[in-house]
């Protein structure tokens, strides 16, 4: 690739996974995700650029010898990063020190300064390569918080570009963020975008308040003023791709594996489902709790009612992780010694990753969907499952403080840390009316049919045309 490109997006990954094959030959497949989804149509149709790390740390892994190459009508310019830097940037500073904290602090943030450097670092290694890639006057998209100072680095290089960024988790409050010790370089960093995207307008309060306070700058709604410059602060809550779940569940395939998952299951006569990261912030030792305390007082009984949970793995190379695995693991095998039977267990613990047709299958056999997070920028799984019920049946439990409590309005809804009120919201949703279910699910679908990810990435890109 030699052309600059008038539309470059920023990401921590690259659109593909390195696929290998026995003979040790490497393509690149398509990754799944909402994501993509959302932008690579409209990078195909601009001819436009992905920046993104590619996964590994041998630049010979990837084709070109870490050179720009081409995967599905994209250009991608693949970020390379050292062991050092994964280790640092990646599981360090990003997912130790910035998820716990924005995630009102569910688990306690670790700080270390040599973590900070590396995340100073490979941001303007994104920054560079962003600069190199981008047409004069070009569109870039930044997402998410593994980049937040990539704005500000990528305006000093190029301040002929228009600039947009997008955090995909929750934005703190003013008390929490204050706990960062390089608080004043990320606000900073944020602040190089004409517009920045959060997932809910309290994200968009919080941040245009945190630059009063901590830069004492001039504000107005969610008009920031900078440096010379206006930045807009919005929200904009990202969705899914509502007609690829429904030609999904609609082939014959998913349809039979949805039986077939039932029947395995024992034909029980109420399926709960829960499909998660094994993170902290998802809630899924309180989910098992309260089914385990509903089972001992007899409002639910097995093998009549089971529980599903899927737990794909996650950073387990963070501390964190590794305690939850052994946590939630224990709390499974409690539940199942007290309340299984022999090849009948309560609870069918999956830790492992689901290719999208087996998920809509499992969302499809599923009575009631548990989604509660302690906290959530959106949750897409809520959306995924409401999605996929074009039968109008089922029923979502969610949380309160998931991003998608704001849309998904008919759901039943709860606050994950009181488990009494976990418990009464599954049970109504067990046993709602099937009428009121219907009419429940039907006003979701309809909602999201209207509000799906193309509409986020066009509404996102309107703004920051318009933003002056």
């Amino acid at each position: 690739m030699t052309e600059a490109s008038a539309f470059v997006v920023v990401a921590n990954r690259l659109p593909v996974d390195r696929v290998v094959s026995p003979d040790g030959e490497v393509t690149w497949r398509r990754s799944p995700g909402g994501l993509v989804t959302a932008l690579e149509p409209v990078l195909q149709d601009r001819q436009g650029t992905w920046v993104g790390w590619f996964g590994g740390t041998d630049k010979e892994e990837v084709p070109g010898g870490g050179r720009p190459f081409e995967a599905n009508g994209v250009h991608l310019h693949p970020v390379a990063l050292t062991a050092d830097e994964i280790e640092r940037y990646y599981e360090g500073f990003s997912n130790s020190s910035l998820w716990p904290l924005y995630h009102d602090a569910v688990e306690q943030p670790v700080f270390k300064r040599r973590w900070w450097d590396a995340y100073r670092v490979v941001n303007e290694r994104f920054a560079k390569a962003a600069a190199e890639d981008a047409a004069p006057g070009a569109t870039v998209w930044i997402q998410d918080y593994q980049l937040q100072l990539v704005p500000a680095m990528l305006r000093a290089l190029r301040p002929d570009l228009r600039i947009g960024f997008f955090l995909h988790i929750p934005f703190p409050p003013v008390e929490l963020f204050m706990q960062l010790p390089r608080r004043t370089e990320v606000l900073r960093g944020l602040l190089g975008a004409d517009l920045v995207g959060f997932q809910r307008p309290l994200g968009a309060q919080n941040f245009v308040q945190l630059t009063r306070h901590l830069l004492g700058v001039r504000t107005r709604r969610n008009v920031i003023e900078y440096e010379g410059r206006v930045v807009q602060a919005e929200a904009f809550p990202i969705s899914i791709d509502v007609q690829e779940m429904e030609q999904l569940v609609a082939s014959e395939e998913v349809r039979a594996r949805s039986k077939a998952i039932r029947a395995e299951l024992g034909d029980p006569k109420t399926v709960i489902l829960g499909v998660d990261r094994l993170d902290y912030t998802k809630g899924i030792e309180r989910r098992l709790k309260a089914f385990r305390e509903l089972l001992s007082e007899g409002r639910l009984a097995t093998p009549e009612t089971v529980m599903v949970q899927v737990a794909t793995p996650s950073r387990e190379r963070v501390e964190h992780y590794r305690t939850l695995r052994v946590k939630v693991e224990r709390e499974v095998g409690r539940i199942n010694g007290e309340y299984g039977r022999v090849g009948q267990p309560a609870v069918h613990y999956l830790h492992q990753s689901y290719s999208r047709a087996e998920l809509a299958a499992l969302y499809c056999a599923a009575d009631v969907m548990m989604v509660t997070p302690l906290r959530d920028g959106m949750n897409l799984v809520a959306k995924e499952y409401v999605g996929a019920r074009v039968d109008s049946g089922g029923a979502l439990v969610l949380s309160e403080f998931a991003g998608a409590a704001g849309e998904l309005r008919q759901a039943f809804l709860c606050n994950p840390h009181d488990l009494d009120g976990v418990k009464d919201a599954l049970m109504r949703a067990i046993h709602v009316d099937p009428v009121e279910g219907r009419k429940r699910m039907n006003a979701m679908h309809t909602y999201l049919r209207a509000h799906d990810v193309r509409t986020w990435a066009d509404l996102f890109l309107t703004a920051l045309g318009t933003t002056d």
